[in-house]
């Protein structure tokens, strides 16, 4: 199931990707259930745990800006209105696994997700951005960094 839900991931991505890109350019028939499952319907046979997907997903597009208030004081130096759509979409849903689904993904898991996720769809640095941003978020999230130190 674990590398299901590396496709999992994948899917919820683009499902993402392509809902906020449509509604940022004023797209209104943009409807976030129809992306998630036409791009559910296109992979079918090899996932497995929908629900996962479904939940990610929909727990991600509701929770955006509660994720980005999170995301938001970890990298001043980029605000999310800079970062790449792509780079920004797996930053929240690596917070939102962090925050919200801790009892099903390991932290570790989803940090590496998170990677993998921007090396494959990101830029050449994207990888590096989204491990140092989601580490500091993470050691802040446990306590072991106090004030940026």
């Amino acid at each position: 199931m674990a590398s299901n839900r590396h496709l999992g991931r994948i899917i919820a991505l683009q499902t993402l990707y392509e809902y906020d890109f449509r509604t940022s350019l004023g797209d209104d028939s943009a409807d976030l259930d129809e992306i998630l499952a036409r791009s559910l319907e296109r992979y079918d046979e090899k996932v497995g745990d929908k629900a996962f997907v479904e939940k990610l997903t929909r727990g991600v597009a509701k929770t955006a800006k509660d994720l980005d208030a999170q995301l938001a004081p970890v990298a001043p130096e980029w605000p999310l209105n800079q970062i790449a759509l792509v780079d920004h979409e797996i930053l929240r849903m690596a917070v939102y696994e962090l925050t919200k689904m801790s009892k099903i993904t390991p932290p570790k898991v989803a940090i590496n997700e998170a990677v993998e996720l921007a090396k494959s769809f990101g830029s050449e640095n994207s990888s590096r951005f989204v491990n140092g941003v989601l580490g500091t978020l993470w050691r802040q999230m446990n306590g072991e960094e106090k004030n940026g130190k």
